[in-house]
């Protein structure tokens, strides 16, 4: 007789239940989830929606009580099913981030019960390493010029910057040369070696998108990074065809059927999701998968903490169409810690000439500092994306 709790079909491998799970908000922005198992397991994720913590957190709270506290932790793609089709409601940026850290913290105690890491069970590594790009300026970028000369003399050979602050619907011609004119300066800079990213950050509408994507063109960015908001993924086809620069999109997209149809339309080169918002490692590395038979590269997104990049690098190690990691050391959000704060050995993420080892120990390849975890966990977290406005008092897109 079918039964209708997810323990059917399970009982005879529930040799290693999940016993408990705690979370943790850290500054700066960031949420940690510990799960333990029976035998003393312990798997780290991370699952936040910057700005809405207390509400992943309630959907991680639900979903551990609810499917996972008793069951087997091995059975990974079983409980990313239950997670997700064990709702009538299902997808969105709350319910993917949730699914996403718990997956994390599964693939790290199924690596470390077997002493491989989480690339080894996914088919192995397909490189040595993976190429980092760094960040340079804020949310208002200004004067970046000589920090991206900073960040080149310090090794790197990539970097990523907003392309403008806000803007209008139709905005003036002043305001495209603004953005040029950094672009430029930054180019002048570095020279054509570096790469550079420039991230429209969805703040910006499809004609302003047009009119900037062919004024950046003759400084030759890496890619344009969301230039429009994923509602308005119809128009990249349009955006595409104004220009030759490479367009990447996917930070605010949940899912492999969130992406499909971007892949049918061809307008996009480089998808972006999040390891911690787009299902987690199971979830991306489907996605990378698809990608991959449309000629789309993978550069996933990570402005967040060191277990998010963890996880972003077990994926980059076993896909072969990976070309860039995001990572957030030093990055303009990260004012009260930062990315390897939480770590107990640092060198993990040592960046040599713009790249980062795969690293060779089990599960997501850290070790997390459980005592600063828990003693950062004691101050008020409290972050959110600022509210930017027009001058006529109307919301604009931060």
């Amino acid at each position: 007789m079918q039964s209708d709790t997810q323990s059917t079909g399970q009982e005879t491998m529930n040799t290693n239940p999940i016993i408990d799970y705690e979370l943790f908000e850290v500054p700066p922005r960031w949420m940690f989830l510990r799960v333990e198992t029976a035998d003393g397991t312990v798997g780290w994720g991370e699952p936040v929606v910057e700005g809405r913590s207390h509400t992943v957190r309630a959907a991680v709270e639900e979903l551990m009580d609810n499917y996972l506290v008793g069951e087997p932790a091995n059975a990974i793609e079983d409980h990313w099913q239950t997670m997700y089709r064990g709702g009538f409601y299902r997808g969105g940026p709350i319910l993917m981030s949730a699914i996403a850290g718990i997956d994390q913290a599964l693939w790290d105690i199924k690596g470390k019960s077997l002493d491989a890491p989480i690339y080894e069970l996914l088919g192995g590594a397909a490189r040595d390493s993976i190429r980092v790009y760094q960040w340079i300026g804020g949310d208002r970028p200004s004067e970046v010029a000589d920090e991206a000369a900073q960040k080149v003399d310090a090794g790197f050979s990539a970097l990523k910057m907003n392309a403008t602050e806000e803007l209008e619907r139709v905005d003036n011609p002043s305001a495209v040369e603004d953005a040029v004119d950094r672009l430029r300066k930054v180019r002048d800079a570095v020279g054509d070696e570096v790469d550079i990213g420039v991230d429209f950050h969805g703040r910006v509408t499809k004609p302003m998108a047009k009119r900037l994507a062919k004024a950046l063109e003759p400084y030759d960015p890496m890619f344009i990074e969301e230039p429009v908001l994923p509602e308005h993924n119809d128009a990249l086809p349009d955006i595409a065809a104004h220009t030759t620069i490479p367009i990447a999109t996917g930070e605010r997209m949940y899912s492999r059927w969130d992406f499909k149809e971007v892949f049918e339309d061809g307008a996009v080169d480089v998808i972006q999701p999040d390891l911690s918002h787009a299902g987690g490692i199971t979830e991306v590395k489907k996605i990378a998968s698809m990608a991959e038979a449309y000629d789309v590269a993978l550069a996933p997104h990570c402005p967040l903490g060191p277990i998010a990049l963890a996880s972003c690098i077990q994926v980059d190690a076993c896909t072969p169409n990976a070309l860039i990691q995001e990572q957030s050391l030093n990055i303009h959000y990260n004012e009260t810690s930062d990315v390897l704060d939480y770590l107990e050995d640092v060198t993990v993420f040592d960046y040599d000439d713009g790249y980062v080892s795969i690293p060779d120990g089990p599960g997501l390849g850290i070790d997390i500092n459980e005592e600063h975890v828990r003693e950062q966990a004691e101050k008020t977290v409290n972050w959110h994306n600022p509210i930017w406005r027009h001058e006529d008092g109307s919301i604009t897109e931060w």
